[in-house]
C-alpha cells in the first residue's frame, strides 16, 4: 500500500511540475508579445494590455492552484529578459503571482463557472478577477518604483492607473477567450458558418479602417462586437474585441491613425477607454445572451416534458416518472422484496 501511495504521489508531483512548466512557457510568451505594444507614462514603461495576467488567471481556473509555481517562474523569466534581477525582483514576482491567485480565490468563492453562461460570471470576472485583484500587482509594482526613488510621489497615480488598466485588460480580454477555447466547441450549422465568414471579413475590413484612419472612427468597432456577441456569444465577441484592442495598441505606440497628434497621456487615456469599452461590451453582452439562450432551452425542455405527461394522461396511461417508479408502484404496500 505504501508503494502504491508513493507512486501516486510521484505521478501527481510530476504532472503538476509539467503543468507548471507549460504555464511558465505560456506566461513568458504572452509577456514577450505584450511588451511589443508598450508605452511610456511618466518615464515608466507600461503595457495597455498585459496578456500574462489573463494566462495566469485562466491557468488557475482550469488547472488549479498547483500551477502557481509556473506563474512565478514565467514572471521571473519576463523580468530577466528585460533587466538584471535584483532584490526588488522578488517583490515583483510575488505580486505578479499573488494577484492572479487572489483573482482565482475570489472567483471560486463567487461560484464562477468556466463556460461563463451566466451574467454573474461575467460580472464576477470583471469586478473580482479584473478590477479587484489586479490592484495588488499595480500597487506593488508602482509602489516599488516610488520606494526605489525611480518615480516621484506625485507621479504615483498616473502610472498606477496605467499599470492597473493593463493588468485588468489582460484578464478581461485573454482569460475569457482561453476559457472558451479550452471548453467544448460550439456546433454551427452551415448558415452559421456562412455568417461567421461574413463577420470575419467585415471585421478584417472595418476594424483596420476604424483604427488606422486619422479621422478617429473607433466607434465602428462596436457594431461588430455586438453582432459577434449576439450571434456567436463569447468566442466571437472576445476574438473581435481582442483583434481590435491589439491593432489599436500597436497604432497607439506608433502615434498613428486614431492616435495621431496626441500627447503620451492623451494616447494612454484614449487607448484605455477604447480597450475597456470593447472588453466590457464583448464580455457582458455575450454573458447575457448565453444566459438567455440557456434559459430558453430549459423552458423548451420543460414544455416538452409537460406535453408528454399530458399525452399520457389523455390516453389514460400513468404519467412517466423517475426511474424505478414503475417498480415501486408494482410492489404492494408492506411487501418487502428480497434483493
Amino acid at each position: 500500500m505504501a508503494d502504491v501511495l508513493d507512486t501516486r504521489q510521484f505521478r501527481f508531483s510530476t504532472e503538476a511540475a509539467l503543468m507548471s512548466l507549460a504555464v511558465a512557457v505560456c506566461y513568458y510568451a504572452a509577456g514577450r508579445l505584450g511588451l511589443l505594444g508598450r508605452l511610456v507614462v511618466e518615464g515608466v514603461v507600461v503595457t495597455p494590455v498585459w496578456p500574462p495576467t489573463g494566462v495566469a488567471v485562466a491557468a488557475l481556473l482550469l488547472l488549479g492552484v498547483r500551477v502557481w509555481p509556473g506563474i512565478a517562474l514565467g514572471s521571473f523569466l519576463v523580468i530577466v529578459s528585460l533587466t538584471t534581477p535584483g532584490p526588488t525582483t522578488v517583490v515583483t514576482v510575488v505580486s505578479n503571482t499573488v494577484a492572479p491567485l487572489c483573482a482565482f480565490l475570489l472567483l471560486r468563492r463567487a461560484g464562477f463557472r468556466h463556460d461563463m453562461a451566466r451574467l454573474r460570471d461575467g460580472l464576477s470576472l470583471v469586478f473580482l478577477g479584473g478590477f479587484g485583484a489586479m490592484t495588488i500587482s499595480a500597487t506593488a509594482g508602482v509602489g516599488l518604483q516610488v520606494a526605489k526613488s525611480s518615480l516621484d510621489t506625485s507621479e504615483f497615480w498616473p502610472v498606477w492607473l496605467a499599470w492597473w488598466v493593463g493588468d485588468t485588460m489582460g484578464v478581461l480580454l485573454v482569460a475569457p477567450l482561453l476559457l472558451v477555447l479550452v471548453g467544448p466547441a460550439g456546433r454551427f450549422r452551415v448558415r452559421r458558418w456562412k455568417e461567421a465568414t461574413f463577420l470575419g471579413l467585415a471585421t478584417l475590413l472595418l476594424i483596420p479602417m476604424a483604427v488606422l484612419s486619422p479621422m478617429s472612427m473607433l466607434f465602428l468597432v462596436f457594431p461588430l462586437v455586438i453582432w459577434a456577441a449576439l450571434r456567436f456569444q463569447l468566442a466571437g465577441s472576445m476574438l473581435c474585441a481582442l483583434f481590435a484592442s491589439v491593432l489599436a495598441t500597436f497604432e497607439a505606440t506608433s502615434g498613428r491613425g486614431a492616435f495621431l497628434h496626441l500627447t503620451d497621456v492623451e494616447i494612454m487615456a484614449k487607448l484605455q477607454a477604447f480597450n475597456g469599452s470593447a472588453a466590457l461590451t464583448a464580455l457582458l453582452l455575450a454573458s447575457v445572451i448565453t444566459e438567455q439562450r440557456a434559459t430558453r432551452r430549459s423552458v423548451r425542455r420543460a414544455c416538452q416534458e409537460l406535453a408528454e405527461v399530458l399525452e399520457h394522461l389523455a390516453a389514460g396511461e400513468p404519467s412517466p416518472g423517475p426511474p424505478g417508479a414503475a417498480e415501486s408502484r408494482a410492489a404492494p404496500h408492506g411487501v418487502h422484496r428480497s434483493p
